[in-house]
């Protein structure tokens, strides 16, 4: 089956190489991607006048790199580490047209090469990963990667690692739009600027990311400022579960603030007036459609006039009278028939502040399965009004950020002065909020106090690895338990 899909896959690639074609495209933005990726790349290099056509190379399956281990070894990393263009494949399936990653390593691409990627990328349907490892990104080729990771519908991971850009303009690819799920820049001299940026993307008083759920800037320069940066962006995302900031120069003053933002923090008046606005804004959208239902109850016994009231009921008399009886509107409602409205009004006012703050009141039945999805992507909380917030002497203290689950701090500048902090922040989440911390590396020793503590309540939180007291890093910065002896 491999040798027959290969075969066709050379036999298409050897129709655009010796120029049999029914009909050529005469430009790039003419030309139709056929969703066959070494096709398509020769095809629009050509058009365009790339003069090094970047190669194809298919990454062999687990089967056969078990079967060839040494061989396939060796191809695996002739490839990743190739200097020439190439470009290295995984595939969903044994078919050519399903594939699933692309890796890019080792050679500068520049607008032109960005430009055939984009439109051959994104004719791709099963496309989800891209790694670019040292191609030479500028703030420019940034730019238009991120409208390249805007087109293709199911990426969702991207891997930047080695790409440093002088404008550190990275922020740019997890906007509050941005659908990428996984996101790498290790190793690209990310500093405090660069960091300010990222934390702003993450979250602000206005807006938040909600599609990251992993962010990886281990092997950067952030320092302490930056460490303030990111822990500003975690104070209001609810949505980012893994973060490395390992080997980043990181000093007890910026592991303060990435400790106080894991537990109870007090709210800046900058995020109090935003909670104010958002509770008003909650209270008038539970009494509009408290008023619309007492327009709509009562007024077969209201007395036509121009009151906004009135004007907001014929509004809505399009959408719900016509599925009326008309028998029904001429009858004059008596005491009795207004009675029996008024529990019904009573009922659906009582339904609306069981909800969370923030809400449109409640779904409705007999709204259309259109309205009714609407009205649940309406209806986010934001952690400004979650519902652990206390006032305490003065201050608005809000419970902290418990969604990050993993937390790499490995190989900065730490000492047990900020291990103390993280330490009363962790006690104070509870059950949830982090399930793995790695800390090694800093400088504080292995066997002091404070860390033994700490690593015993992680191994009890952590549901994977419950039996181990001890945390390192692996060669990628990543972490890695290991069993106590």
């Amino acid at each position: 089956m491999r040798k027959r899909t290969e075969k066709s896959f050379k036999e298409k690639v050897d129709k655009v190489d010796s120029g049999i074609e029914e009909e050529p495209s005469k430009t790039a933005d003419d030309y139709q991607c056929s969703g066959t990726l070494e096709l398509d790349i020769t095809g629009l290099c050509k058009l365009m006048g790339v003069k090094k056509i970047p190669s194809v190379k298919l990454k062999q399956s687990k089967y056969v790199m078990e079967h060839n281990q040494s061989q396939t070894s060796l191809e695996s990393r002739m490839t990743t580490w190739s200097s020439e263009p190439c470009l290295e494949i995984e595939l969903e399936n044994e078919d050519h047209d399903s594939v699933k990653t692309v890796k890019i390593s080792g050679w500068k691409v520049d607008e032109m090469m960005l430009q055939v990627l984009s439109k051959t990328l994104q004719s791709l349907s099963n496309f989800q990963c891209l790694h670019m490892w040292r191609v030479g990104l500028t703030d420019c080729t940034l730019a238009s990667l991120k409208n390249t990771v805007s087109l293709c519908s199911n990426l969702r991971k991207l891997v930047l690692d080695g790409n440093p850009i002088p404008e550190q303009s990275y922020h740019l690819l997890i906007g509050e739009d941005s659908m990428l799920t996984d996101l790498s820049l290790r190793n690209s001299r990310i500093g405090e600027e660069g960091a300010r940026l990222i934390g702003s993307a993450l979250s602000n008083v206005h807006t938040a990311n909600k599609n990251l759920l992993s962010l990886n800037m281990a092997f950067n320069s952030i320092g302490d400022g930056g460490a303030y940066y990111i822990a500003q962006g975690l104070r209001l995302n609810r949505y980012l579960l893994c973060l490395s900031l390992s080997y980043n120069q990181i000093g007890d003053d910026g592991a303060a603030r990435l400790a106080e933002v894991l537990g109870p923090f007090a709210l800046t008046h900058e995020e109090i007036v935003e909670r104010r606005k958002l509770l008003i804004k909650g209270e008038q959208s539970v009494i509009q459609p408290s008023l619309v239902s007492l327009a709509e109850s009562h007024e077969p016994l209201s007395v036509h006039s121009s009151s906004s009231l009135d004007r907001l009921n014929k509004s809505t008399k399009n959408t719900t009278k016509k599925k009326d009886n008309p028998k029904k509107e001429e009858k004059p409602a008596s005491g009795q028939a207004a009675k029996k409205e008024e529990p019904k009004v009573a009922k659906k006012d009582d339904k609306v502040p069981r909800g969370q703050a923030g809400k449109i009141g409640g779904k409705d039945k007999n709204l259309p399965v259109s309205e009714q999805e609407t009205v649940e992507v309406v209806e986010t909380v934001t952690p400004l009004l979650d519902a652990g917030i206390v006032h305490t002497g003065g201050n608005v203290i809000h419970p902290g950020n418990t969604c990050l689950t993993s937390l790499n701090l490995s190989g900065n500048k730490m000492t047990e002065k900020s291990l103390k902090l993280f330490l009363s922040s962790l006690e104070g989440q509870g059950e949830g909020g982090l399930l793995r911390l790695s800390l090694s590396r800093n400088r504080f020793a292995s066997d002091c106090d404070t860390l033994l503590k700490i690593q015993e309540m992680m191994s009890l939180k952590d549901p994977l690895n419950r039996n181990n007291t001890g945390q390192v890093e692996d060669e990628n910065g990543e972490a890695k338990t290991t069993s106590a002896a």
